[in-house]
């Protein structure tokens, strides 16, 4: 089956006469509507994905704001496949990535731990002093990070709140981030394995950290839409502007730039948004014009999707910043929802032939849906004994990806050269002759400083040559000197005696 990306909404009323929201999946592309799931009215954060795959269908959770009801849909179907009665109303929700638990927060600071194909409730308790307003598990499910009104963050590790060994005991946080001043509004998980991942965190006092969960430590910044390899994030305000802040700066080296992380290792660093800030980074501010209700970053980080308010779907190109479309099949209701994925292959009404061979009639019923049974009300221990859950395995027997095979090691050389030689701030065209220029401008420098040293190790020769001569002369008269004088006294004494004679009848 053709991969393609599509987009997922969640509308919620926002007058009582308008009637129940609805849950739309979109052509990224077009626009066009694919499916739609009816009667549902989610609040942001009360919405939660299971992606279908090859083997597995997925699911939809949408909690009710007005009741204490979460409604179940799946793709295979365009109606609602079930309706869970909770114990109270819930602020948000969130489903690991593989669909095996449901974590749900409520106005009292409580938070519910189900396990989605047996519906047992694993935990439940108290870890706020105020309001739930937004969960988020990590990539790897290993640990669950819940945001309140009370300003805190915290971070449970999954495997503590189903082990046997825990549960007459009160759930106690990994670690507790407490460098908000106010209620936090949103949370983003970024990738790797708990507790080596960082965790992005929104709050009402206009301030975004990222957490580094090894070692606790910020880095100070501003609002949510994280790039999934986590080189820029999106910061929106109230108002609908929209602020890229890049994670990596550039670094001059070797007459050109590098790129360089910012903060990392321990080290804290600080992206002030200022008036000067702003005026040196005017290419990077998007003005939508409407209130900001949503947001998310397309899978291949090109496009940015923004929902509004007024139930419009903006899609921006992200190195232009160029509206590219609008959606605007939801007017009157609010997108408290974002975010795209692929097109599941079950979806009903866009089943493919090509997916597997056999008639498209048929094709659904290949893929069994990942169950999702009514959640218990309260904890029964006699139940989660006894209980049993179907889990679908993986296909060892097929040889591993050799991903060593991908690339020649000539290539992967190349490659590698290619992607950590210096950058240069011009184009490409530009870059090359700057470099040609630079390295020109070292070889005359080089050749510059050679001649030099040539020159004083020329005068050094001829100091020695001249000491050498002088000392040689001195030597060469010494020795005439003495010689002739012995000559003379040896040839005629007689003669020497009168000269002394001379000299003293003289005086």
């Amino acid at each position: 089956m053709q991969l393609q990306e599509i987009i997922l909404c969640s509308t919620s009323s926002q007058q009582p006469n308008v009637g129940a929201g609805a849950i739309i999946l979109h052509d990224i592309q077009t626009g066009a509507i694919l499916a739609s799931f009816k009667q549902t009215n989610a609040a942001p954060h009360a919405v939660a994905v299971l992606e279908s795959k090859s083997t597995q269908g997925g699911f939809v959770l949408a909690a009710q704001t007005d009741k204490s009801i979460l409604n179940v849909y799946n793709f295979q179907k365009d109606q609602l496949a079930l309706k869970i009665v909770l114990p109270e109303k819930l602020t948000c929700i969130a489903v690991d990535p593989n669909g095996d638990y449901c974590a749900a927060g409520t106005s009292q600071g409580r938070i519910y731990f189900w396990e989605v194909s047996s519906g047992i409730l694993y935990n439940a308790w108290d870890a706020h002093y105020r309001s739930v307003n937004v969960l988020r598990f990590t990539s790897d499910g290993a640990a669950l990070v819940s945001g309140s009104d009370d300003s805190g963050v915290s971070v449970w590790s999954v495997s503590r709140l189903v082990n046997e060994d825990f549960q007459s005991e009160l759930p106690t946080p990994f670690c507790t981030l407490t460098d908000h001043t106010l209620p936090v509004t949103d949370i983003v998980c970024g990738v790797g394995i708990f507790p080596n991942c960082r965790v992005m965190t929104a709050s009402a006092d206009h301030s975004v950290k990222i957490w580094d969960l090894g070692t606790n430590s910020p880095e100070i910044i501003s609002l949510l839409a994280w790039d999934v390899a986590e080189r820029f994030f999106f910061a929106i305000s109230s108002t609908g502007a929209i602020y890229q802040i890049n994670l990596f700066r550039q670094k001059p080296r070797f007459g050109g730039h590098t790129m360089q992380a910012i903060g990392g290792l321990g080290a804290n660093d600080v992206v002030r948004i200022d008036e000067e800030y702003l005026q040196a980074q005017k290419k990077r501010l998007i003005q939508v014009g409407q209130v900001v209700s949503s947001a998310t970053i397309s899978l291949s980080s090109t496009w940015l999707l923004v929902g509004t308010v007024d139930g419009q779907i903006h899609i921006y190109d992200i190195p232009s910043y160029q509206l590219l479309r609008s959606i605007s099949a939801h007017k009157g209701f609010s997108i408290s929802h974002l975010q795209t994925m692929m097109k599941p292959p079950d979806l009903s009404g866009h089943v493919s032939i090509d997916f597997k061979v056999g008639a498209s009639a048929d094709l659904k019923d290949t893929i069994p849906v990942k169950p999702v049974v009514p959640f218990q009300r309260t904890r029964d221990t006699k139940v989660r004994e006894a209980h049993e859950v179907l889990v679908l395995l993986k296909n060892k027997t097929a040889p591993p990806p050799d991903f060593c095979g991908f690339h020649e090691s000539e290539d992967f050389l190349k490659e590698h050269a290619f992607f950590v030689q210096p950058v240069s701030t011009e184009n490409s065209n530009s870059s090359t002759a700057t470099n040609s220029a630079s390295l020109q401008s070292r070889v005359q420098d080089l050749e510059y400083e050679v001649e030099q040293l040539r020159m004083q190790l020329g005068k050094a020769k001829g100091v020695n040559d001249a000491m050498w001569d002088t000392v040689v002369q001195r030597l060469v008269d010494q020795d005439r000197t003495n010689g002739g004088t012995s000559s003379e006294a040896s040839e005629d004494p007689e003669e020497s005696k009168r000269n002394r004679k001379r000299g003293r009848t003289g005086n």
